[in-house]
C-alpha cells in the first residue's frame, strides 16, 4: 500500500473539504487494479498555475501550467515512489468546464498521476487505452462517472 504526503502550497486548496482522504481513497483504488504495484509514499504538492508552470518549464522544458505533474522517484529511492504537483487554476476551470465537481476532477487527476509514477504512460495509443482503462475502473469504484465518456 501506498502512504501520502499532501503538502498545501496554495491556500485556495484548503476549501476542498476531506482533501487527505481523498487523495488516500483514489490512490488505493488505483493501487488495487495495478497487477504488482509499487508501494511507497507519494507526496502530493497541492499548488497554483504559477507554480506548476515554473515545473512545467523546468522538468519538462514546456511553457505553461498543466493539470498534473508526476515525478517517479526512480529504483534508488527508499519507500519513496514518487512525487505529484497539482495546479488549483487549471485543476478548477477544467472541471467547470466538464460540468463536475471539484473533488472528483481531483480524484481523477491523482489516479492519472498515480499511474505515472506506476510507470503507465500515455504516449500511444495503446497505452493511452490501458492508463484510461484503469483510470474509469478505479474511478467507478469511488462512484465518479467516466472522465472520458462523450
Amino acid at each position: 500500500m501506498n502512504a501520502v504526503d499532501l503538502i498545501v502550497e496554495d491556500e485556495a486548496w484548503n476549501g476542498v473539504e476531506g482533501k487527505s482522504v481523498l487523495a488516500e481513497k483514489a490512490i488505493a483504488a488505483a493501487f488495487d487494479l495495478i497487477e504488482a504495484p509499487k508501494p511507497g509514499v507519494v507526496a502530493i504538492l497541492l499548488t497554483g498555475d504559477d507554480e506548476i508552470a515554473r515545473l512545467n518549464r523546468t522538468f519538462r522544458d514546456k511553457d505553461g501550467p498543466t493539470n498534473v505533474l508526476s515525478f517517479p522517484s526512480g529504483e534508488t529511492a527508499d519507500n519513496q515512489l514518487g512525487d505529484m504537483a497539482l495546479a488549483w487554476g487549471v485543476m478548477t476551470r477544467e472541471a467547470e468546464a466538464r460540468g463536475i465537481t471539484v473533488a472528483d476532477h481531483l480524484r481523477h487527476l491523482i489516479i492519472h498521476g498515480f499511474l505515472h509514477l506506476q510507470g503507465y504512460d500515455h504516449q500511444h495509443d495503446d497505452e493511452a487505452e490501458r492508463m484510461e482503462d484503469l483510470e474509469r475502473r478505479a474511478l467507478v469504484r469511488l462512484g465518479v462517472a467516466d472522465p472520458y465518456a462523450g
